[in-house]
């Protein structure tokens, strides 16, 4: 995972915090939802650039 990628999905997930956080205080529940739904996005980008990630150590694993 890049640098650049790690920043963004951790911004894009604090931004979603920030949103169901000011969502729940307001009484808001669309805000609420959408940062819910900002933080599931950045979860699941997280995940696919661990996946990506692993799956380069397997391939230099056998370059070695």
């Amino acid at each position: 995972m890049s640098i650049g990628d790690k920043a963004k999905n951790k911004a894009e997930q604090a931004t979603g915090q920030a949103k169901e956080t000011t969502g729940r205080a307001t009484g808001d529940d669309d805000l609420k939802a959408e940062g819910k739904a900002d933080q599931a996005n950045a979860h699941t980008k997280q995940a696919g650039e661990k996946v990506k990630d692993a799956a380069k150590e397997v391939k230099d694993g056998f370059k070695s």
